[in-house]
């Protein structure tokens, strides 16, 4: 059996390279809202209360449970976190 090499985890995870976009850009801004959020150092519902967002969906965020959560979901999100968002489109080589 030939072992098979991917660019990243999500290229290895997704069954087509559509699905593997969408998760390297969810994971993204999962991350950046995550930081934004430990950087705070806020209690958690405060936290919560600025996302406006309940506090068991901030606890997904922090944990990572990026099935949780739409595309859709972590721009409005990371809007409400204050972060500016710019997407690059690039050719694949």
């Amino acid at each position: 059996m030939k072992a098979e090499t991917f660019a990243d985890v999500f290229d290895a995870l997704a069954d087509t390279p559509k699905e593997a976009a969408n998760l390297k850009a969810r994971a993204d801004l999962l991350t950046a809202i995550r930081d934004r959020v430990k950087r705070w150092g806020v209690p958690e519902g405060e936290a919560a209360g600025r996302l406006g967002i309940t506090r068991p969906r901030l606890n997904d965020l922090t944990r990572g449970k990026l099935d949780k959560f739409s595309l859709d979901a972590l721009v409005n999100i990371a809007a409400a976190a204050r972060l500016d968002i710019e997407i690059r489109v690039k050719e694949i080589a």
